[in-house]
């Protein structure tokens, strides 16, 4: 069993350092709030410049994946589920902020992540 292990964290780690195109309808942070027993994703409006960057469509600047400017969220939603959270963003709104197959698959995954970490008590640390 701790081959197994092993090997699915292999996989996971060398396919998270792949190259992947941005979504140009922006992105998202997931976030578990323990205290009211609720994942929250937030998402944030990007433009894609020249060299496949996400850029602040303000500023123009390149988005920091760490520090850089305190940026507001374009929409905010909360759910006990994945599940519950995949329907309001992909059935329920009325335009969704999601252009592209991978990027729904990628926020798929993560939220089931999410989940997981918030009902077994794990840690949570976006990929």
């Amino acid at each position: 069993m701790l081959a197994l292990i092993d090997t699915v964290k292999s996989i996971d780690d060398q396919l998270s350092r792949r190259h992947i195109d941005l979504d140009p309808a922006g992105y998202w942070l997931v976030v578990l709030d323990r205290e009211a027993g609720v994942l929250k994703v937030e998402h944030y409006s990007n433009d894609i410049n020249d060299q496949g960057l996400a850029v602040d469509p303000e500023t123009g600047e390149v988005i920091a994946c760490q520090g850089g400017r305190k940026r507001l969220p374009s929409l905010t939603l909360t759910g006990r589920t994945a599940k519950e959270l995949c329907v309001k963003i992909f059935e329920e709104l009325e335009s969704c902020p999601v252009t592209m197959l991978n990027h729904a698959a990628y926020l798929g995954r993560e939220l089931m992540r999410a989940e997981l970490a918030l009902t077994g008590g794990g840690e949570y640390v976006q990929d």
